[in-house]
């Protein structure tokens, strides 16, 4: 039977963590969603949150051993501070801006080629970039760009 369901992917997952400074997004590698999607014939919408990244801040090690650590089990061992300076404590206020963009539509494929997961992946990376691009003056991050690596 047919769900009508959506499945919302985290940009960068556990490596973002640790470059709150930054805009940077760990996706050059992670293809495994648009081979769903092409198998599936669903569309991939490219959504970015503006100002998640400044609710907490991150406390990270000088010498990246929890990072090491973190991306080598794929979980978060990062100790955080929020409102007030408070550790694990409340996020801070700062506002939150979702942007949504222009979904990739996704032929079904039953088995897709790696041909066909890079080219939909690219499109995908591309609708990011607008995404952030066509948002993030308004958000007041003019000087900002989005790193894909």
């Amino acid at each position: 039977t047919k769900k009508d369901r959506n499945v919302g992917i985290i940009l960068d997952g556990v490596a973002g963590m640790f470059q709150s400074h930054n805009e940077v997004a760990y996706v050059k590698k992670r293809k495994g969603i648009v081979k769903i999607a092409l198998r599936a014939g669903a569309p991939l919408v490219p959504v970015y949150g503006f100002g998640h990244t400044k609710l907490w801040t991150a406390i990270v090690d000088p010498f990246g051993l929890l990072e090491r650590i973190s991306l080598a089990l794929d979980v978060s061992l990062v100790p955080f501070v929020g409102r007030w300076g408070w550790p694990i404590g409340p996020a801070r206020r700062v506002p939150v801006c979702v942007a949504i963009g222009e979904p990739v539509v996704c032929p079904k494929i039953e088995s897709p080629t790696q041909a066909d997961i890079d080219k939909y992946h690219g499109l995908l990376l591309d609708a990011y970039k607008e995404v952030f691009d066509a948002h993030k003056e308004a958000y007041g991050w003019k000087h900002k760009t989005l790193q894909f690596v």
